[in-house]
Protein backbone atom coordinates (compact mmCIF):
# COMPACT_ATOMS: atom_id res chain seq x y z
CA UNK A 1 0.00 0.00 0.00
CA UNK A 2 1.08 3.66 -0.75
CA UNK A 3 0.96 6.93 -2.55
CA UNK A 4 2.11 7.18 -6.07
CA UNK A 5 1.82 10.43 -8.40
CA UNK A 6 3.02 11.53 -11.39
CA UNK A 7 3.32 13.69 -14.31
CA UNK A 8 4.03 13.71 -18.42
CA UNK A 9 4.22 17.07 -19.89
CA UNK A 10 2.53 17.34 -23.68
CA UNK A 11 4.50 20.70 -24.43
CA UNK A 12 7.98 19.84 -25.26
CA UNK A 13 9.34 20.97 -21.58
CA UNK A 14 10.33 18.75 -19.19
CA UNK A 15 8.46 17.40 -16.46
CA UNK A 16 8.17 19.11 -13.39
CA UNK A 17 10.31 17.39 -10.86
CA UNK A 18 9.99 19.35 -7.70
CA UNK A 19 6.30 19.59 -7.89
CA UNK A 20 6.09 16.12 -8.49
CA UNK A 21 8.21 15.52 -5.24
CA UNK A 22 6.00 17.74 -3.40
CA UNK A 23 3.31 15.86 -4.12
CA UNK A 24 5.10 12.82 -3.27
CA UNK A 25 6.04 14.28 0.27
CA UNK A 26 2.16 15.40 0.34
CA UNK A 27 1.44 11.71 1.10
CA UNK A 28 4.06 10.82 3.35
CA UNK A 29 1.11 8.72 5.63
CA UNK A 30 0.38 6.77 3.30
CA UNK A 31 3.54 5.35 2.86
CA UNK A 32 6.00 5.89 5.92
CA UNK A 33 8.70 3.38 5.19
CA UNK A 34 10.50 4.99 1.61
CA UNK A 35 10.09 7.20 -1.51
CA UNK A 36 11.60 7.72 -4.27
CA UNK A 37 10.91 10.12 -7.98
CA UNK A 38 12.38 9.16 -10.99
CA UNK A 39 12.41 11.07 -14.36
CA UNK A 40 12.33 9.93 -17.93
CA UNK A 41 11.63 12.00 -21.08
CA UNK A 42 8.92 14.13 -20.23
CA UNK A 43 7.48 12.29 -17.03
CA UNK A 44 7.81 11.87 -13.63
CA UNK A 45 7.05 9.41 -11.40
CA UNK A 46 6.97 9.52 -7.49
CA UNK A 47 6.29 7.28 -4.59
CA UNK A 48 5.88 6.70 -0.90
CA UNK A 49 5.76 3.32 0.16
CA UNK A 50 4.32 1.14 2.85
CA UNK A 51 5.91 -2.05 2.77
CA UNK A 52 3.59 -5.24 2.95
CA UNK A 53 5.35 -7.40 -0.14
CA UNK A 54 8.81 -7.83 -0.69
CA UNK A 55 10.64 -5.82 2.36
CA UNK A 56 13.77 -5.20 0.59
CA UNK A 57 14.96 -2.27 -1.32
CA UNK A 58 14.74 -4.10 -4.41
CA UNK A 59 11.00 -3.52 -3.97
CA UNK A 60 11.33 0.19 -4.18
CA UNK A 61 9.84 2.41 -6.31
CA UNK A 62 9.44 4.22 -8.94
CA UNK A 63 10.30 0.26 -10.31
CA UNK A 64 12.16 0.53 -13.23
CA UNK A 65 13.22 -2.01 -15.99
CA UNK A 66 15.83 -0.74 -18.29
CA UNK A 67 15.79 -4.15 -20.30
CA UNK A 68 11.76 -3.81 -20.62
CA UNK A 69 11.92 0.24 -21.27
CA UNK A 70 9.44 0.47 -18.51
CA UNK A 71 9.07 2.49 -14.74
CA UNK A 72 5.81 2.22 -12.75
CA UNK A 73 4.62 3.33 -9.73
CA UNK A 74 2.11 1.18 -8.27
CA UNK A 75 -0.55 1.12 -5.04
CA UNK A 76 -2.17 -1.90 -3.51
CA UNK A 77 -2.06 -5.14 -4.32
CA UNK A 78 -2.19 -8.04 -7.07
CA UNK A 79 -3.20 -10.90 -4.83
CA UNK A 80 -2.23 -13.26 -7.46
CA UNK A 81 0.93 -12.70 -8.28
CA UNK A 82 3.13 -15.40 -7.59
CA UNK A 83 0.37 -17.09 -9.73
CA UNK A 84 1.22 -14.65 -12.79
CA UNK A 85 4.91 -14.47 -11.70
CA UNK A 86 5.22 -18.62 -12.56
CA UNK A 87 3.99 -18.11 -15.54
CA UNK A 88 5.88 -14.93 -16.89
CA UNK A 89 8.71 -17.14 -15.88
CA UNK A 90 7.37 -20.13 -18.23
CA UNK A 91 7.49 -17.15 -20.77
CA UNK A 92 11.27 -16.01 -20.35
CA UNK A 93 10.82 -13.27 -18.16
CA UNK A 94 13.41 -12.82 -15.22
CA UNK A 95 12.37 -11.39 -12.27
CA UNK A 96 15.18 -9.28 -9.62
CA UNK A 97 12.36 -8.77 -7.50
CA UNK A 98 9.67 -10.48 -5.25
CA UNK A 99 7.74 -7.70 -4.91
CA UNK A 100 3.92 -7.36 -6.91
CA UNK A 101 4.95 -4.25 -8.19
CA UNK A 102 7.58 -6.05 -11.08
CA UNK A 103 4.88 -8.38 -12.04
CA UNK A 104 2.79 -5.62 -12.95
CA UNK A 105 5.60 -4.21 -15.15
CA UNK A 106 6.11 -7.82 -16.60
CA UNK A 107 2.73 -8.55 -17.05
CA UNK A 108 2.38 -4.69 -18.83
CA UNK A 109 4.67 -6.16 -21.02
CA UNK A 110 3.84 -8.95 -22.21
CA UNK A 111 -0.17 -8.39 -22.15
CA UNK A 112 -0.45 -4.70 -22.46
CA UNK A 113 -2.83 -2.56 -20.57
CA UNK A 114 -5.41 -5.56 -21.34
CA UNK A 115 -2.74 -7.40 -18.39
CA UNK A 116 -5.46 -5.76 -15.60
CA UNK A 117 -7.58 -8.34 -16.84
CA UNK A 118 -5.82 -10.81 -15.63
CA UNK A 119 -5.14 -9.31 -12.02
CA UNK A 120 -7.05 -10.44 -9.21
CA UNK A 121 -6.41 -7.37 -6.20
CA UNK A 122 -6.65 -3.79 -5.56
CA UNK A 123 -4.53 -1.18 -7.26
CA UNK A 124 -4.31 2.28 -8.70
CA UNK A 125 -0.86 2.58 -10.68
CA UNK A 126 1.20 4.35 -13.36
CA UNK A 127 3.24 2.92 -16.51
CA UNK A 128 5.76 5.14 -18.42
CA UNK A 129 7.11 3.33 -21.80
CA UNK A 130 11.15 4.88 -22.23
CA UNK A 131 10.73 4.66 -26.05
CA UNK A 132 7.38 5.65 -26.88
CA UNK A 133 6.66 8.21 -23.79
CA UNK A 134 2.89 7.09 -23.51
CA UNK A 135 1.80 6.68 -19.72
CA UNK A 136 -0.50 4.74 -19.13
CA UNK A 137 -3.17 4.86 -15.89
CA UNK A 138 -4.64 1.91 -14.40
CA UNK A 139 -7.47 1.48 -11.28
CA UNK A 140 -8.94 -1.97 -9.77
CA UNK A 141 -12.65 -3.18 -10.66
CA UNK A 142 -14.12 -1.70 -7.78
CA UNK A 143 -12.28 1.33 -6.98
CA UNK A 144 -10.38 0.39 -3.59
CA UNK A 145 -7.44 2.42 -4.46
CA UNK A 146 -7.68 5.67 -5.38
CA UNK A 147 -6.53 7.98 -8.47
CA UNK A 148 -6.98 11.29 -9.06
CA UNK A 149 -5.54 13.83 -12.08
CA UNK A 150 -5.45 17.52 -13.21
CA UNK A 151 -4.69 19.02 -16.20
CA UNK A 152 -3.42 22.10 -17.21
CA UNK A 153 -0.20 24.00 -18.31
CA UNK A 154 0.58 21.51 -21.17
CA UNK A 155 0.18 18.89 -18.57
CA UNK A 156 -1.01 16.07 -16.85
CA UNK A 157 -0.56 14.96 -12.84
CA UNK A 158 -1.54 12.00 -10.78
CA UNK A 159 -2.08 11.25 -7.48
CA UNK A 160 -3.37 9.03 -5.20
CA UNK A 161 -4.51 11.87 -3.27
CA UNK A 162 -6.71 14.98 -4.28
CA UNK A 163 -4.59 16.98 -1.32
CA UNK A 164 -1.55 15.86 -2.51
CA UNK A 165 -1.91 17.32 -6.10
CA UNK A 166 -2.62 20.84 -4.54
CA UNK A 167 0.67 20.79 -3.27
CA UNK A 168 2.00 20.60 -6.86
CA UNK A 169 0.24 24.12 -7.56
CA UNK A 170 -1.25 25.54 -10.54
CA UNK A 171 -4.68 23.63 -9.60
CA UNK A 172 -8.11 25.41 -10.11
CA UNK A 173 -9.58 25.20 -6.87
CA UNK A 174 -12.86 26.58 -7.76
CA UNK A 175 -15.61 24.49 -6.30
CA UNK A 176 -17.54 22.19 -9.03
CA UNK A 177 -21.73 23.45 -9.05
CA UNK A 178 -22.57 19.79 -10.37
CA UNK A 179 -20.21 18.38 -7.96
CA UNK A 180 -21.81 20.42 -5.03
CA UNK A 181 -25.28 19.46 -6.48
CA UNK A 182 -24.25 15.95 -5.92
CA UNK A 183 -22.93 16.13 -2.40
CA UNK A 184 -25.67 17.62 -1.33
CA UNK A 185 -28.14 15.93 -2.48
CA UNK A 186 -27.11 11.83 -3.90
CA UNK A 187 -26.12 10.92 0.06
CA UNK A 188 -22.94 13.32 -0.39
CA UNK A 189 -21.30 10.95 -3.12
CA UNK A 190 -19.63 12.52 -5.81
CA UNK A 191 -19.73 10.41 -8.56
CA UNK A 192 -16.10 10.04 -10.94
CA UNK A 193 -14.98 11.57 -12.97
CA UNK A 194 -15.95 14.74 -10.53
CA UNK A 195 -14.42 15.91 -7.30
CA UNK A 196 -15.40 18.87 -5.55
CA UNK A 197 -12.85 20.69 -7.14
CA UNK A 198 -13.26 22.06 -10.68
CA UNK A 199 -9.72 21.33 -11.24
CA UNK A 200 -8.88 17.74 -9.81
CA UNK A 201 -11.07 14.69 -11.53
CA UNK A 202 -10.55 11.30 -10.66
CA UNK A 203 -10.10 8.24 -13.00
CA UNK A 204 -13.00 5.62 -12.87
CA UNK A 205 -13.15 2.68 -11.25
CA UNK A 206 -12.18 -0.22 -13.58
CA UNK A 207 -10.68 2.42 -16.08
CA UNK A 208 -7.51 2.11 -17.85
CA UNK A 209 -6.40 5.34 -19.28
CA UNK A 210 -3.84 5.56 -21.89
CA UNK A 211 -2.38 9.04 -22.10
CA UNK A 212 0.18 9.80 -25.32
CA UNK A 213 2.70 12.37 -25.40
CA UNK A 214 0.73 14.99 -27.41
CA UNK A 215 -1.89 15.73 -25.21
CA UNK A 216 -4.32 12.47 -26.71
CA UNK A 217 -6.14 10.01 -24.13
CA UNK A 218 -8.20 7.59 -24.15
CA UNK A 219 -10.02 5.52 -21.71
CA UNK A 220 -10.92 2.15 -21.61
CA UNK A 221 -13.23 0.40 -19.01
CA UNK A 222 -12.75 -3.07 -18.77
CA UNK A 223 -15.45 -4.75 -16.08
CA UNK A 224 -18.84 -4.11 -15.17
CA UNK A 225 -20.84 -6.52 -12.94
CA UNK A 226 -24.03 -7.81 -14.42
CA UNK A 227 -26.49 -7.94 -12.46
CA UNK A 228 -28.88 -10.58 -14.61
CA UNK A 229 -29.84 -14.61 -14.05
CA UNK A 230 -27.36 -16.77 -15.91
CA UNK A 231 -28.73 -19.82 -17.63
CA UNK A 232 -25.79 -21.63 -15.58
CA UNK A 233 -27.57 -20.81 -12.46
CA UNK A 234 -31.18 -21.83 -13.09
CA UNK A 235 -32.49 -23.96 -10.48
CA UNK A 236 -29.98 -23.15 -7.93
CA UNK A 237 -31.78 -22.99 -4.91
CA UNK A 238 -31.20 -20.67 -1.59
CA UNK A 239 -29.34 -23.02 0.27
CA UNK A 240 -27.45 -23.54 -3.33
CA UNK A 241 -26.75 -19.74 -3.54
CA UNK A 242 -25.23 -19.27 0.25
CA UNK A 243 -23.17 -22.47 -0.44
CA UNK A 244 -21.61 -20.67 -3.45
CA UNK A 245 -21.45 -17.53 -1.95
CA UNK A 246 -19.55 -19.21 1.94
CA UNK A 247 -17.07 -20.70 -0.87
CA UNK A 248 -16.73 -17.55 -2.96
CA UNK A 249 -15.68 -15.73 0.41
CA UNK A 250 -13.67 -18.39 1.73
CA UNK A 251 -11.71 -17.54 -1.26
CA UNK A 252 -11.45 -13.77 -1.18
CA UNK A 253 -10.50 -14.11 2.16
CA UNK A 254 -7.38 -16.30 1.82
CA UNK A 255 -6.57 -14.64 -1.28
CA UNK A 256 -6.19 -11.11 1.26
CA UNK A 257 -3.58 -13.23 3.44
CA UNK A 258 -0.95 -12.68 1.44
CA UNK A 259 1.58 -10.73 2.72
CA UNK A 260 5.41 -10.64 4.36
CA UNK A 261 3.86 -8.84 7.70
CA UNK A 262 0.79 -9.57 10.01
CA UNK A 263 -2.77 -9.92 8.49
CA UNK A 264 -5.35 -8.72 11.44
CA UNK A 265 -9.24 -8.26 11.00
CA UNK A 266 -10.91 -5.11 11.97
CA UNK A 267 -14.01 -6.76 14.28
CA UNK A 268 -17.34 -4.52 14.67
CA UNK A 269 -19.07 -7.42 15.85
CA UNK A 270 -21.51 -7.44 12.72
CA UNK A 271 -22.26 -10.16 10.58
CA UNK A 272 -19.33 -9.39 7.71
CA UNK A 273 -16.58 -9.36 9.61
CA UNK A 274 -17.08 -11.73 12.26
CA UNK A 275 -17.39 -14.01 8.72
CA UNK A 276 -14.07 -12.96 7.58
CA UNK A 277 -12.65 -13.48 11.41
CA UNK A 278 -14.21 -17.01 11.13
CA UNK A 279 -13.02 -18.27 7.47
CA UNK A 280 -9.38 -17.10 8.58
CA UNK A 281 -9.90 -19.14 12.05
CA UNK A 282 -10.54 -22.52 9.30
CA UNK A 283 -7.72 -21.33 7.20
CA UNK A 284 -5.77 -22.28 10.39
CA UNK A 285 -5.28 -18.72 11.09
CA UNK A 286 -4.02 -18.81 15.35
CA UNK A 287 -3.53 -15.71 17.36
CA UNK A 288 -4.90 -13.48 15.13
CA UNK A 289 -5.13 -10.05 16.53
CA UNK A 290 -8.49 -8.26 15.93
CA UNK A 291 -9.96 -5.17 16.79
CA UNK A 292 -13.29 -3.49 17.78
CA UNK A 293 -13.30 0.27 18.74
CA UNK A 294 -16.36 2.38 20.95
CA UNK A 295 -17.32 5.30 22.30
CA UNK A 296 -18.97 6.45 25.58
CA UNK A 297 -22.79 7.15 24.74
CA UNK A 298 -24.54 10.40 24.07
CA UNK A 299 -27.71 11.51 24.32
CA UNK A 300 -28.84 8.21 25.34
CA UNK A 301 -27.23 5.97 22.18
CA UNK A 302 -24.75 3.39 22.58
CA UNK A 303 -21.48 4.01 21.21
CA UNK A 304 -20.20 0.50 21.33
CA UNK A 305 -20.86 -3.24 20.37
CA UNK A 306 -18.43 -4.69 22.40
CA UNK A 307 -21.23 -7.25 23.35
CA UNK A 308 -21.01 -8.86 19.76
CA UNK A 309 -17.00 -8.20 18.97
CA UNK A 310 -16.13 -9.87 22.54
CA UNK A 311 -17.88 -12.94 21.48
CA UNK A 312 -16.88 -13.48 18.68
CA UNK A 313 -13.26 -13.19 20.01
CA UNK A 314 -14.03 -15.35 22.32
CA UNK A 315 -15.12 -18.38 19.55
CA UNK A 316 -12.47 -17.97 17.50
CA UNK A 317 -9.85 -17.41 20.43
CA UNK A 318 -8.70 -14.46 19.16
CA UNK A 319 -6.30 -11.87 20.09
CA UNK A 320 -8.88 -9.03 20.88
CA UNK A 321 -8.04 -5.46 21.28
CA UNK A 322 -11.38 -3.54 22.46
CA UNK A 323 -10.28 0.30 21.96
CA UNK A 324 -13.31 2.58 24.01
CA UNK A 325 -12.19 5.87 22.87
CA UNK A 326 -11.31 8.42 25.52
CA UNK A 327 -13.64 11.78 24.86
CA UNK A 328 -10.95 13.86 25.00
CA UNK A 329 -9.47 12.13 21.82
CA UNK A 330 -12.94 13.24 20.06
CA UNK A 331 -12.49 16.73 19.08
CA UNK A 332 -9.03 16.69 18.39
CA UNK A 333 -9.96 13.40 15.94
CA UNK A 334 -12.53 14.99 14.10
CA UNK A 335 -10.24 17.98 12.48
CA UNK A 336 -7.70 14.76 12.13
CA UNK A 337 -10.10 12.90 10.16
CA UNK A 338 -11.27 15.94 8.21
CA UNK A 339 -7.00 16.38 7.14
CA UNK A 340 -7.21 12.78 6.00
CA UNK A 341 -10.09 13.05 3.95
CA UNK A 342 -8.78 12.93 0.15
CA UNK A 343 -12.56 14.32 -0.77
CA UNK A 344 -15.71 15.80 1.98
CA UNK A 345 -17.12 12.74 3.29
CA UNK A 346 -19.88 13.13 6.20
CA UNK A 347 -20.35 9.78 7.46
CA UNK A 348 -19.35 10.05 10.92
CA UNK A 349 -17.47 6.84 10.40
CA UNK A 350 -14.91 8.69 9.32
CA UNK A 351 -13.55 9.57 12.81
CA UNK A 352 -14.18 6.40 14.48
CA UNK A 353 -12.21 4.75 11.32
CA UNK A 354 -9.11 7.22 11.80
CA UNK A 355 -9.24 6.36 15.78
CA UNK A 356 -9.36 2.50 15.20
CA UNK A 357 -6.73 2.57 12.83
CA UNK A 358 -4.52 4.89 14.98
CA UNK A 359 -4.51 2.46 17.53
CA UNK A 360 -4.27 -0.77 15.57
CA UNK A 361 -1.14 0.40 13.45
CA UNK A 362 0.47 -0.25 16.25
CA UNK A 363 -0.09 -3.41 16.21
CA UNK A 364 -0.48 -4.81 12.20
CA UNK A 365 0.52 -3.04 9.23
CA UNK A 366 -2.41 -4.94 7.38
CA UNK A 367 -6.22 -5.57 7.99
CA UNK A 368 -9.11 -7.42 6.60
CA UNK A 369 -12.47 -5.95 6.82
CA UNK A 370 -15.93 -6.08 6.37
CA UNK A 371 -16.85 -3.14 4.30
CA UNK A 372 -18.82 -3.39 1.09
CA UNK A 373 -21.16 -6.46 2.30
CA UNK A 374 -24.17 -3.94 2.61
CA UNK A 375 -23.99 -2.88 -0.99
CA UNK A 376 -23.42 -6.03 -2.40
CA UNK A 377 -25.84 -8.21 -0.90
CA UNK A 378 -28.52 -5.64 0.03
CA UNK A 379 -28.03 -5.24 3.68
CA UNK A 380 -29.61 -1.78 3.50
CA UNK A 381 -33.38 -0.67 4.82
CA UNK A 382 -33.40 1.20 1.55
CA UNK A 383 -33.19 -1.74 -0.17
CA UNK A 384 -36.76 -3.96 0.54
CA UNK A 385 -39.09 -0.96 -0.60
CA UNK A 386 -37.77 -1.62 -4.11
CA UNK A 387 -38.15 -4.93 -4.21
CA UNK A 388 -41.08 -5.08 -6.99
CA UNK A 389 -40.83 -1.39 -8.10
CA UNK A 390 -41.68 -1.75 -12.16
CA UNK A 391 -38.87 -0.97 -13.86
CA UNK A 392 -39.16 2.34 -15.15
CA UNK A 393 -40.30 3.99 -11.93
CA UNK A 394 -37.06 2.65 -10.36
CA UNK A 395 -34.65 6.00 -10.78
CA UNK A 396 -37.70 8.06 -8.89
CA UNK A 397 -38.40 5.15 -6.35
CA UNK A 398 -34.52 5.20 -5.89
CA UNK A 399 -34.09 8.54 -5.11
CA UNK A 400 -36.89 8.60 -2.65
CA UNK A 401 -35.31 5.87 -0.76
CA UNK A 402 -31.90 7.12 -0.75
CA UNK A 403 -30.98 10.52 -1.49
CA UNK A 404 -30.61 13.24 1.05
CA UNK A 405 -33.27 16.16 -0.41
CA UNK A 406 -35.00 16.56 -4.20
CA UNK A 407 -33.52 19.07 -6.02
CA UNK A 408 -35.93 22.35 -5.27
CA UNK A 409 -34.62 21.66 -1.50
CA UNK A 410 -31.80 22.80 -2.12
CA UNK A 411 -33.06 26.43 -2.73
CA UNK A 412 -33.46 26.43 1.05
CA UNK A 413 -30.42 25.99 1.44
CA UNK A 414 -27.80 26.73 -1.15
CA UNK A 415 -27.21 30.75 -2.16
CA UNK A 416 -28.89 31.39 -5.47
CA UNK A 417 -25.80 31.72 -7.71
CA UNK A 418 -24.93 28.10 -6.65
CA UNK A 419 -28.64 27.13 -7.64
CA UNK A 420 -28.47 24.70 -11.15
CA UNK A 421 -31.20 24.88 -13.62
CA UNK A 422 -31.45 21.57 -13.99
CA UNK A 423 -31.07 18.02 -11.83
CA UNK A 424 -27.95 16.58 -12.72
CA UNK A 425 -28.21 13.56 -9.87
CA UNK A 426 -31.22 12.53 -10.68
CA UNK A 427 -30.29 12.42 -14.67
CA UNK A 428 -27.31 10.78 -13.04
CA UNK A 429 -29.49 7.83 -11.62
CA UNK A 430 -31.64 7.74 -14.52
CA UNK A 431 -28.48 7.32 -16.60
CA UNK A 432 -27.26 4.54 -14.59
CA UNK A 433 -30.46 2.76 -14.45
CA UNK A 434 -31.34 3.14 -17.65
CA UNK A 435 -27.77 0.67 -18.87
CA UNK A 436 -28.37 -2.31 -19.68
CA UNK A 437 -27.52 -5.11 -17.46
CA UNK A 438 -29.32 -4.83 -14.39
CA UNK A 439 -33.03 -7.21 -14.83
CA UNK A 440 -34.84 -5.65 -11.93
CA UNK A 441 -35.17 -2.41 -10.10
CA UNK A 442 -33.41 -4.02 -7.31
CA UNK A 443 -30.72 -5.02 -9.55
CA UNK A 444 -30.14 -1.65 -10.90
CA UNK A 445 -29.89 0.19 -7.48
CA UNK A 446 -27.06 -2.50 -6.43
CA UNK A 447 -25.15 -2.51 -9.42
CA UNK A 448 -25.59 1.33 -8.93
CA UNK A 449 -24.56 0.97 -5.37
CA UNK A 450 -21.79 -0.93 -5.49
CA UNK A 451 -20.04 0.50 -8.55
CA UNK A 452 -20.50 4.24 -7.65
CA UNK A 453 -21.47 5.35 -3.72
CA UNK A 454 -19.67 2.13 -2.77
CA UNK A 455 -16.41 3.71 -4.34
CA UNK A 456 -16.76 6.71 -3.57
CA UNK A 457 -18.18 6.62 0.07
CA UNK A 458 -17.19 3.10 2.43
CA UNK A 459 -14.58 2.41 0.27
CA UNK A 460 -12.90 5.96 0.14
CA UNK A 461 -13.30 6.36 3.96
CA UNK A 462 -11.55 3.13 4.55
CA UNK A 463 -8.57 4.01 2.52
CA UNK A 464 -8.19 7.48 3.53
CA UNK A 465 -8.69 6.83 7.67
CA UNK A 466 -6.23 3.69 7.50
CA UNK A 467 -3.92 5.11 4.98
CA UNK A 468 -3.99 8.10 7.32
CA UNK A 469 -1.82 5.69 9.66
CA UNK A 470 -0.06 3.44 7.11
CA UNK A 471 -3.00 1.07 7.59
CA UNK A 472 -3.43 -1.52 4.25
CA UNK A 473 -6.95 -2.16 4.38
CA UNK A 474 -8.45 -5.32 2.54
CA UNK A 475 -11.47 -5.93 1.63
CA UNK A 476 -12.96 -9.57 1.10
CA UNK A 477 -16.23 -8.66 -0.17
CA UNK A 478 -14.90 -7.19 -2.86
CA UNK A 479 -13.13 -9.55 -4.09
CA UNK A 480 -14.30 -8.98 -7.91
CA UNK A 481 -15.24 -12.41 -8.24
CA UNK A 482 -17.41 -12.44 -5.14
CA UNK A 483 -19.23 -9.54 -6.69
CA UNK A 484 -20.34 -10.67 -10.43
CA UNK A 485 -21.48 -13.87 -8.42
CA UNK A 486 -23.63 -12.16 -6.32
CA UNK A 487 -24.87 -10.09 -8.77
CA UNK A 488 -26.16 -12.95 -10.67
CA UNK A 489 -28.10 -14.07 -7.58
CA UNK A 490 -32.06 -13.39 -7.71
CA UNK A 491 -32.53 -10.16 -5.54
CA UNK A 492 -35.20 -12.26 -2.94
CA UNK A 493 -32.20 -14.20 -1.60
CA UNK A 494 -30.56 -11.31 -0.57
CA UNK A 495 -33.45 -9.46 0.83
CA UNK A 496 -34.62 -12.68 2.69
CA UNK A 497 -34.23 -12.47 6.68
CA UNK A 498 -34.12 -8.72 6.51
CA UNK A 499 -31.61 -8.47 4.17
CA UNK A 500 -28.03 -10.11 3.26
CA UNK A 501 -30.64 -13.46 3.55
CA UNK A 502 -28.69 -15.34 1.23
CA UNK A 503 -25.17 -14.60 3.38
CA UNK A 504 -26.94 -15.30 6.87
CA UNK A 505 -27.92 -18.95 5.40
CA UNK A 506 -24.10 -18.94 4.44
CA UNK A 507 -23.36 -18.32 7.91
CA UNK A 508 -25.07 -20.33 10.14
CA UNK A 509 -23.00 -23.03 11.72
CA UNK A 510 -19.98 -21.05 11.25
CA UNK A 511 -20.61 -17.65 13.22
CA UNK A 512 -22.44 -17.44 16.45
CA UNK A 513 -26.60 -17.00 15.95
CA UNK A 514 -26.20 -14.17 17.77
CA UNK A 515 -24.47 -12.21 15.54
CA UNK A 516 -26.41 -13.39 12.34
CA UNK A 517 -30.01 -12.17 14.19
CA UNK A 518 -28.66 -9.17 15.84
CA UNK A 519 -30.25 -5.95 14.95
CA UNK A 520 -28.10 -4.34 11.95
CA UNK A 521 -25.21 -2.24 13.94
CA UNK A 522 -22.66 0.64 12.60
CA UNK A 523 -19.74 2.31 13.63
CA UNK A 524 -21.15 4.67 16.25
CA UNK A 525 -19.78 8.18 17.21
CA UNK A 526 -23.03 9.23 19.03
CA UNK A 527 -21.27 12.84 19.52
CA UNK A 528 -21.19 13.97 15.95
CA UNK A 529 -24.43 12.75 15.44
CA UNK A 530 -25.83 14.56 17.91
CA UNK A 531 -24.22 17.99 17.71
CA UNK A 532 -23.57 19.74 20.77
CA UNK A 533 -20.75 21.60 23.29
CA UNK A 534 -17.60 21.16 22.08
CA UNK A 535 -18.38 19.67 19.08
CA UNK A 536 -21.20 22.01 17.76
CA UNK A 537 -18.70 25.12 18.67
CA UNK A 538 -16.74 24.11 16.17
CA UNK A 539 -19.05 23.33 13.28
CA UNK A 540 -20.45 27.50 14.61
CA UNK A 541 -16.94 28.67 14.14
CA UNK A 542 -16.38 27.14 10.91
CA UNK A 543 -19.82 27.99 9.20
CA UNK A 544 -19.52 31.70 10.31
CA UNK A 545 -15.86 31.92 9.57
CA UNK A 546 -15.17 35.39 7.51
CA UNK A 547 -13.83 32.68 5.13
CA UNK A 548 -17.30 30.76 5.03
CA UNK A 549 -19.05 33.77 4.48
CA UNK A 550 -16.62 35.48 1.61
CA UNK A 551 -17.59 31.62 -0.21
CA UNK A 552 -21.49 32.25 0.18
CA UNK A 553 -22.23 28.61 -0.56
CA UNK A 554 -25.45 28.31 2.30
CA UNK A 555 -27.77 30.97 2.42
CA UNK A 556 -27.21 32.43 6.16
CA UNK A 557 -31.44 32.46 7.12
CA UNK A 558 -30.75 28.53 6.76
CA UNK A 559 -28.04 28.18 8.93
CA UNK A 560 -29.39 30.61 11.97
CA UNK A 561 -31.95 27.93 12.06
CA UNK A 562 -29.78 25.43 12.01
CA UNK A 563 -27.60 26.48 14.57
CA UNK A 564 -30.36 27.35 16.79
CA UNK A 565 -31.78 23.56 16.43
CA UNK A 566 -28.68 21.60 15.05
CA UNK A 567 -30.03 18.22 15.47
CA UNK A 568 -33.81 17.89 14.62
CA UNK A 569 -33.12 18.39 10.88
CA UNK A 570 -32.08 15.47 9.39
CA UNK A 571 -31.61 13.91 5.43
CA UNK A 572 -33.46 11.38 4.02
CA UNK A 573 -31.38 8.69 5.62
CA UNK A 574 -30.99 10.02 9.10
CA UNK A 575 -27.83 11.99 8.65
CA UNK A 576 -27.82 15.02 10.28
CA UNK A 577 -27.99 18.05 7.66
CA UNK A 578 -25.75 20.32 9.85
CA UNK A 579 -22.76 18.53 10.19
CA UNK A 580 -23.38 18.07 5.99
CA UNK A 581 -22.67 21.34 5.38
CA UNK A 582 -20.15 22.30 8.27
CA UNK A 583 -18.21 19.49 7.41
CA UNK A 584 -17.80 20.52 3.35
CA UNK A 585 -16.72 23.97 4.85
CA UNK A 586 -14.11 22.66 7.52
CA UNK A 587 -12.77 20.78 4.86
CA UNK A 588 -12.21 23.29 2.39
CA UNK A 589 -10.85 25.52 5.10
CA UNK A 590 -8.46 22.64 6.30
CA UNK A 591 -7.18 23.11 2.84
CA UNK A 592 -6.87 26.79 2.47
CA UNK A 593 -9.28 27.52 0.14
Amino acid sequence: MCGIAGEIRFDGREPDVPAVARITAEMHRRGPDGSGVYATGAVALGHRRLKIVDLSERGAQPMVDPELGLAAVFNGLIYNYRELRAELETAGYRFFSTSDTEVLLKAFHRWGPACVERFLGMFAFGIVERDTGVLTLGRDRLGIKPLYVTEGSGRLRFASSLPALLAGGGVDTSIDPVALHHYMTFHSVVPAPHTILTGVRKLPPATVRTVRPDGSSDDRVYWRPEHVRRPEHAGMSARDWSDAVLEALRVAVRRRMVADVPVGVLLSGGLDSSLVVALLAREGQTGLKTFSVGFHATAGEAGDEFEYSDLVAKEFGTDHQQILVDPARMLPAVDAAITAMAEPMVSHDCVAFHLLAEDVSKSVTVVQSGQGADEVLAGYDWYPPLAGVARERGPEAYAEVFTDRPHSELAEILEPEWMLDHDPSRAFVAEQFAAPGADETIDAALRLDSTVMLVDDPVKRVDNMTMAWGLEARVPFLDHELVELVAACPPEFKLAHGGKGVLKDAARGVVPDAVIDRPKGYFPVPAIRHLEGPFLDRVRDAVTDPVAKARGLVRRDWLDVMLADPNTKRTNLGSNALWQVALLEMWLQERGL
